[in-house]
């Protein structure tokens, strides 16, 4: 039965109290980037039917996935891929009981954070 001299005590940690972490970020922000990339999938299926529909659609959907805001949409979406890549490899590291004190913790947060940013200006530089 519930305690009836609990008082006004919340049940668990609220958020005006509660101050995140980076590794709860980053774990947040990895399953951001998992279902983003599945927007990013499906423009590109959204691509390849058009290009099986005809040239006048194809022509279409081309000049959108081309333009800035196109641009802007696969650049984010190769963001997301190498960050959500680094962070796998991550807990991959974790799942060995491997780099789980905090200090590490947060430095493998930072290098998943830094590391998809580098990786993601090599990959848009080089292609």
């Amino acid at each position: 039965m519930a305690d009836v001299n609990r008082g006004n005590r919340p049940l668990s940690p609220h958020l005006s109290i509660y101050r995140p972490q980076l590794t709860s970020m980053t774990s947040i922000l990895t399953r951001i980037t998992g279902n983003a990339m599945l927007i990013s999938a499906l423009l590109i299926v959204w691509w390849f039917l058009a290009a099986a529909s005809g040239p006048a659609y194809f022509d279409f959907v081309n000049g959108f996935l081309t333009s800035w805001f196109g641009d802007l949409i696969m650049f984010f979406s190769v963001l997301g891929l190498w960050y959500h890549t680094l962070a796998g490899v991550r807990h991959l590291i974790w799942d060995n009981a491997v780099m789980m004190d905090i200090e590490t913790a947060e430095k493998l947060g930072w290098a998943c954070i830094g590391g998809s940013v580098l990786l993601t200006l090599i990959t848009v530089i080089v292609v």
